[in-house]
């Protein structure tokens, strides 16, 4: 009986592999687990479908993938088993994603100095009317 080994080519055009791996192989996520959780969460769509991790996910599948605070649209061209580095993992899809947002846009953090003590009432307020929150 042979047993497979790590050096085993990759699954033919034909193939299938699981969503969570090849997430993973493909550098969308940093590790297996947090694939496998991003699809237990429903963070991951295949052709607009929910999937759980051991869906078989085949070439010209379309993959979204929301991670990071950010959405990642995919489109499989190549099916991998191992991770990859970058240059080969961009090879085995086609990114369809939105532009991340500028960082200008991002809301700046109110830094306080160390050792200032809590807001005082009259700064409570100007930060409510900043934020828009309207009074009881």
């Amino acid at each position: 009986m042979a047993s497979q080994d790590s050096s085993a080519p990759p699954p033919p055009t034909g193939g299938s592999e699981r969503i969570d791996a090849w997430i993973w192989s493909v550098r969308l996520t940093k590790t297996r687990s947090q694939a496998a959780a991003a699809c237990k969460a429903g963070h991951v769509r295949v052709n607009g479908q929910r999937v759980k991790p051991a869906h078989a996910l085949k070439v010209g599948d379309e993959v979204r993938l929301f991670h990071a605070d950010r959405e990642r649209l995919v489109v499989v061209s190549k099916l991998i088993r191992k991770r990859v580095g970058p240059p080969v993992a961009v090879q085995c899809y086609v990114d369809n994603s939105p532009p991340p947002p500028p960082r200008e846009f991002v809301a700046p953090v109110a830094v306080r100095d160390r050792g200032a003590g809590g807001p005082s009432k009259r700064d409570r307020r100007q930060m409510d009317r900043l934020r828009g929150v309207a009074k009881r």
